[in-house]
């Protein structure tokens, strides 16, 4: 195979890269200031537990949603807290959602919140997400400042979109689930897991 061949062969497979995860329009400098300074483009499905011995932190986290409203972590103190970083664009995103709703629908009467960290859109694009995917959990607005991505950053990796945080009743990381959710099941065992710890 010649040079301008081997260089064509390339410049597909590149692209092929690009195109397969949500990394194309989350540029790397959108990235970091985001509060992740490692480029990504696209993560293998990853389910990650954290001993309760091994977790750090409350998460400390401050935001405006789609609809204007503020909300913090003190809202969800004391509950199990699903947190999903997304944007429209992001095909796994669309995939996933569904799976998403059925577990909120099947957990919010026992007390768990879900929140939706958007990365990468303004309110008017997050609201009509949500109308055509069926998604009636609220969703932080977070392209603007970054603020509320860098606050999980700190504590947990944030590196690819989409990531699914069970956060426990301490506002703590209990799992992490790195890329497109594989199936409502996965996230539901986590959440009954954490449910099922000691209330602090």
């Amino acid at each position: 195979m010649n040079h301008r061949a081997l260089k064509a062969v390339a410049s597909v497979l590149l692209v092929a890269v690009l195109l397969a995860g949500c990394g194309s329009s989350d540029s790397l400098a959108q990235q970091y200031r985001n509060g992740n300074e490692k480029g990504f483009i696209a993560g293998d499905f990853q389910v990650i537990e954290i001993p309760e011995t091994d977790r750090g932190e409350p998460v400390e986290f401050e935001g405006v949603t789609e609809t204007g409203e503020t909300v913090s972590g003190d809202d969800y103190r004391g509950g199990v807290l699903v947190v999903n970083f997304w944007y429209a664009a992001c095909g796994p995103c669309i995939v996933e959602a569904p799976l998403l709703e059925e577990v909120w629908q099947k957990y919010q009467e026992q007390g768990v919140g879900f929140l939706g960290v958007n990365t990468y859109d303004q309110p008017a694009t997050a609201l009509s997400f949500a109308r055509d995917n069926n998604v009636t959990y609220p969703s932080v607005i977070d392209v603007n400042d970054g603020r509320v991505k860098l606050a999980f950053a700190q504590v947990t990796p944030i590196q690819a979109t989409p990531t699914t945080l069970v956060i426990d009743q301490e506002g703590r990381v209990a799992a992490r689930i790195i890329g497109q959710l594989a199936s409502a099941s996965i996230l539901s065992t986590l959440v009954a897991d954490t449910l099922a710890e000691d209330t602090p």
